[in-house]
Parts: C-alpha cells; sequence; structure tokens
C-alpha cells in the first residue's frame, strides 16, 4: 500500500518497532517515503503500560502502543507540514492523529479488535475471561470514538463492515480486501505427488493461533494417523510459546521458530491447514498458501474473510471428525490436490491481489478529497503516515 501510494503522492511513514532489529528491517520502506518516523517501544515497557490500564477506563490494547516520543515527533513533523490526507491503519494507532487537521481522513480498522477481545473471553477460564470481556468494552468505546473523528473507514472484509455498522456510526465504511504477491508467493514446481507434510503459518505467540495448532495436535491430527500414519506436522512462525513448543515433543511434530523465508518450509507440503477456532478479518496465510499452489483446509472462521468456495477454492470444516476426512482425502487423491490447488491460485489472482485492493484504495481517496485539494492528497499507513503532493 505504501508503495503504491508513493507512485502519485509524497508519503511521510510514522510507525512503532518492537526492537531495533525489527526497525532495521523496515528500511527499505525509506526507498519509497518522503520520511519515515519510527520509535522502538520494547515489549517490557508496553506491557508496563498495558497493565497500568488494566484497573481505569482506558484500553490497556491502545495503551500498549502508546509512545510519547512517536507522538511528540508526529506532531512536530505536523508543524512543519501541512497534510493533504491522514491515512491510519489499526485502531490502536489513531491516538496519535485524533487531534491533528487534514483535508482528509482515512481510518483502516483492517478488523475491529473489539471483537475479537469479546471471543477470546469465552476461550479464556475465569478470571481471564472477565479481564478480557472488560477490554473488549473498552475498546469497543475506543473504536467508536475514532471512527466518529475520521471522514472515511475501511475494513478488509465484508463481516468486518456488518461488524463496524454495530459501532452505529455516521462515516461510510468501504471494504479493501487485503492482497498477495502471487509473484512472490507462487508455485515453485515441487511435485507433492507423494508428499505427507501438512504446515500451518503464524505468528505462534498470537493467541488465536496457539489455541489453533494445539487444538489440531490434540483434537485432529490424532484422527488423521488413524488413516496416514506417516505424516509430518509442521508448525512455521516466529516466538512460539512454551505450550507450542512442547508440541515439537510428539512425533512427527516440528516447530521451526522464525524463518527468514516462510517458503522454503511450505513448498513441500501437500497440504495446509488453518484450524483457527477465533478469527478475524482475513488470513493472509491462507492467501499466501493458495497462491503457492498448496490446497488448504481451514474453520469456518478462518475462511470467512477469503473470498473462495468451499469445495471449489478450499475445503472448510468445523468438527475434528470432518477436518480430519478432508485432509485425507487430499493426501490419498493427488488429482484432488492439483485441482483444488490450481483453483485456488486462480480465485487469489482474480479476487485477493494488490493491484485490485488499490484500485479501492484510489477510488476512496478520489472521491473523498475536497475539492480545493485537488492538486495534492497524502495518506497514514499502519500507524503509518503519508503525505502526498
Amino acid at each position: 500500500m505504501i508503495n503504491h501510494l508513493s507512485q502519485k503522492h509524497s508519503v511521510v511513514v510514522a510507525s512503532l518497532a518492537h526492537t531495533e532489529e525489527e526497525l532495521r528491517e523496515g528500511k527499505p520502506l525509506n526507498d519509497c517515503c518522503e520520511e519515515v518516523i519510527a520509535e522502538v517501544i520494547p515489549r517490557s515497557i508496553r506491557w508496563a503500560r498495558a497493565f497500568k490500564s488494566l484497573a481505569t477506563c482506558a484500553s490497556s490494547s491502545v495503551a500498549y502502543f502508546w509512545s510519547p516520543r512517536l507522538y511528540q515527533r508526529i506532531h512536530e513533523k505536523c508543524l512543519r507540514t501541512d497534510f493533504d490526507a491522514i491515512f491510519v491503519h489499526c485502531g490502536f494507532m489513531a491516538q496519535y492523529v485524533t487531534d491533528i487537521e487534514a483535508g482528509l481522513r482515512v481510518m483502516d480498522f483492517g478488523d475491529l479488535d473489539s471483537a475479537k477481545w469479546a471471543e477470546y473471553s469465552e476461550r479464556k477460564a475465569f478470571p481471564s475471561s472477565q479481564l478480557y470481556a472488560f477490554e473488549g468494552r473498552k475498546l469497543r468505546a475506543y473504536e467508536r470514538n475514532i471512527a466518529r473523528s475520521f471522514d472515511r473507514c475501511t475494513v478488509t472484509t465484508e463481516g468486518e463492515r456488518d461488524e463496524f455498522a454495530t459501532l452505529r456510526v455516521p462515516a461510510p465504511c468501504t471494504v479493501i480486501p487485503n492482497g498477495v504477491d502471487t509473484s512472490y508467493f507462487s508455485p515453485n514446481g515441487y511435485t507433492t505427488d507423494n508428499a505427507t507434510t501438512i504446515v500451518f503459518i503464524g505468528r505462534m505467540d498470537y493467541f488465536p493461533n496457539i489455541d489453533g495448532v494445539c487444538h489440531f495436535a490434540e483434537k485432529i491430527l490424532p484422527l488423521v494417523r488413524d488413516k496416514v500414519p506417516n505424516i509430518e506436522f509442521r508448525i512455521i512462525g516466529s516466538n512460539p510459546v512454551r505450550r507450542v513448543r512442547e508440541l515439537a515433543k510428539i512425533a512427527g511434530i516440528s516447530v521451526t521458530g522464525h524463518v527468514p523465508d516462510v517458503r522454503c518450509h511450505v513448498h513441500d507440503a501437500a497440504v495446509a491447514v488453518a484450524p483457527l477456532r477465533i478469527a478475524r478479518g482475513t488470513q493472509n496465510k491462507i492467501l499466501e498458501c493458495m497462491a503457492m499452489g498448496i490446497p488448504v483446509v481451514a474453520t469456518p472462521q478462518a475462511a470467512k474473510g477469503i473470498q473462495a468456495v468451499s469445495g471449489k477454492h478450499l475445503l472448510v470444516a468445523q468438527q475434528p471428525a470432518l477436518f480430519a476426512k478432508h485432509i485425507v482425502e487430499l493426501l490419498e487423491s493427488k488429482n484432488l490436490r492439483r485441482s483444488l490447488a490450481a483453483a485456488a491460485r486462480l480465485q487469489v489472482q482474480r479476487m485477493h491481489v494488490w493491484p485490485v485492493s488499490m484500485r479501492i484504495l484510489d477510488e476512496v481517496l478520489e472521491t473523498s478529497r475536497p475539492l480545493d485539494t485537488c492538486q495534492r492528497i497524502p495518506s497514514t499507513r499502519s500507524g503509518r503516515w503519508t503525505k502526498s503532493v
């Protein structure tokens, strides 16, 4: 998105990083931006701020992303520059620009995090369940106030637009689907005719992913092994928590931790799984596997943000027995794997490529901007903001 905006506009990006290494990984942004404003907040400081907000009316999630230094630098930049538009990605980052005026202000929620916290409360045991429910209510109030202060809002799926409607705010909301780079995530010619590897991709310190892979390993994988004994389940993702690392003690399960390129660990897979019981927005992990020509089996929660048809582009199941049955069918039929994989990649190329999404973004900017700023349109992304001239 930032690269696309920089083709026509002068872009300033403001963002946070967890570590200096993460900051260095973001250096390529300098090639397409007028300026990058970034601050590192270590996890220890983030969590301290979040815990401090627990007993208050303020959202702990919002506090987790707060940096006084980033706020100061953004406002210093604003004193020197008149921004035509502000585009904010992720509700937590809106706190940095609530008092900054621009010709156009767009809030890209992606997905409504308050709904996710509400789902967490249903999965967690007491007293954690009550803390998550309380945080969900606080975050919902924050999201409603934020949405009221922007001219336009965007989300990634129709389901999230329905959720946005429950905020009952006047700002119009547009769906901009997530895209995937199909030249980067592409089939590499590796044959999976005799493959018996099942893969999962995702950050392994993220609760929905942790819950999903543990549920899969404990409830679904044994059913698959009853039919296909010699399979490997490969969990690919950074920062695996202890509960996930413990799964590697089970024969046939491997946990990679951080990898520089997930493609190297996925290309030989017969099946990719998305067994998430909690999911919001679009699961990029599914799109990437579909683009690489790897057939996907997903829960309805994980699949609902993908513009795809169950049985044609991917297989969908909720109950462990049916989920396992779909995997076994794919493992035992190379023709089914090939046909599903080919249809999935074509669907991604039709509905989930960045040029399609960027045309929608351009329409949002073009139809929303005031007439007196027709020569300039800035925007912001990912707590990142952008100025265009």
